[in-house]
C-alpha cells in the first residue's frame, strides 16, 4: 500500500510547491502535470496517465483539491470511479478519504459545485468582454480604458505592408525597421 501524491497547475501563478506543502507527505511517488490546463481530460494528462498506470489496489492517492482531478463534474466523477474501481482510495485535502458509497456521493456534489463555479467564471468573462465591446463601440475605449480588446496594435498594418512593398523589404528587414516581431509582420502581410 503506497501513498501517492498528484499535483496539477495550469498557470505560472499557481504552484506545485504550494500544493506539495499543503499535503501531508511523505509519499512513495509523486505525479505532476505542470502547465496543463484543467480543460484537458484527466486521463489525457501525461502525469495523471502515468499515475493511472502505476497505482494498485490498496494505494492512496492524495490531491490538493477536487478540481485538480478533472475538467468538469463528469470527468471528476469518472476519474474518482476509475480509481475506486481499481481499489484505490482518493484522499482530498480538507475532505478526507473517498471510497465507494457515501464518498462517491460527496464527490458528485463537490464536482457539481466546482462545475457551477467554472460556469460563473465563464459568464463573468463573457459579461466583461461584452461590456468592453459596447464601451469600445461608443467611446473608442473599453470600460477599463484600453484602446482595443486583445493585444495592443504594434503599428498600423496598412503602413507596415505599404512600407514593405515600397522598399521591397524582406519580412526580417520590415520587422527590424518597425521594431516588431517577425510573426506580426507575417500576420500583417497575410491579411493584406
Amino acid at each position: 500500500m503506497s501513498r501517492i501524491a498528484y499535483y496539477r497547475c495550469s498557470t505560472a501563478d499557481q504552484s506545485i510547491e504550494a500544493q506539495r506543502q499543503a499535503l501531508s507527505g511523505p509519499f512513495e511517488r509523486e505525479f505532476v502535470d505542470e502547465g496543463v490546463s484543467g480543460a484537458v481530460l484527466a486521463a489525457d494528462r501525461p502525469g495523471f496517465a502515468a499515475l493511472l498506470g502505476y497505482v494498485r489496489e490498496g494505494d492512496t492517492v492524495c490531491i490538493y483539491s477536487i478540481d485538480r482531478l478533472g475538467r468538469d463534474a463528469l470527468d471528476i466523477q469518472a476519474t474518482i470511479r476509475r480509481l475506486i474501481d481499481k481499489g484505490v482510495t482518493v484522499d482530498v485535502r480538507g475532505l478526507g478519504p473517498i471510497a465507494k458509497g457515501v464518498g462517491e456521493l460527496i464527490v458528485a456534489v463537490l464536482a457539481q459545485v466546482a462545475e457551477m463555479e467554472r460556469q460563473r467564471i465563464r459568464e463573468r468573462c463573457d459579461a466583461g468582454r461584452a461590456a468592453a465591446r459596447a464601451s469600445l463601440a461608443s467611446t473608442g475605449k473599453t470600460h477599463r480604458g484600453k484602446v482595443s480588446l486583445g493585444r495592443p496594435v504594434a503599428h498600423d498594418r496598412n503602413h507596415v505592408v505599404a512600407w514593405r512593398k515600397q522598399n521591397a523589404a524582406s519580412i526580417a528587414t520590415t520587422a527590424a525597421h518597425f521594431d516588431i516581431s517577425l510573426a506580426t509582420v507575417k500576420r500583417y502581410c497575410a491579411a493584406a
